[in-house]
C-alpha cells in the first residue's frame, strides 16, 4: 500500500468514526447550551452532507411510536464497499 492510499484509507476510517460518534449523539438529549451540544453541532455539520444524501433515499421505517432511520448504516456501507474500493483502485491506476 502505498503512503497517499495509506493515508486516504485512514481519514475515511475516521470518517466513519465521526458518522458512528454523529449517530450516537442523537440518541441523547442535550441542553443547547452544552458542550455535549456544540460537539454535536461539528459533527452535524461534517457528517450531515454526507448522510443526508441516503437519508432522502432510504426511508425512515416506523416501529411503533418511534422511527428508525437506517441511512447512516446504508452511507457507512457504501463508504467502506464502494466508495473506499473505488478510490484506492484510482490510486493504484495513477501511480500515485
Amino acid at each position: 500500500m502505498t503512503p497517499i492510499s495509506s493515508v486516504l484509507s485512514g481519514l475515511l476510517d475516521f470518517y466513519e468514526l465521526l458518522i458512528i460518534a454523529y449517530v450516537i449523539f442523537s440518541w441523547f438529549p442535550m441542553r443547547p447550551d452544552g458542550l455535549l451540544a456544540d460537539i454535536y453541532r461539528v459533527l452535524a455539520s461534517v457528517c450531515e452532507p454526507y448522510v443526508g444524501v441516503f437519508r432522502r433515499i432510504v426511508p425512515t421505517v416506523s416501529m411503533g411510536g418511534a422511527g428508525i432511520d437506517f441511512s447512516p448504516i446504508v452511507a457507512l456501507l457504501v463508504l467502506r464497499l464502494l466508495i473506499e474500493p473505488a478510490l484506492l483502485s484510482l490510486i493504484r491506476m495513477t501511480g500515485l
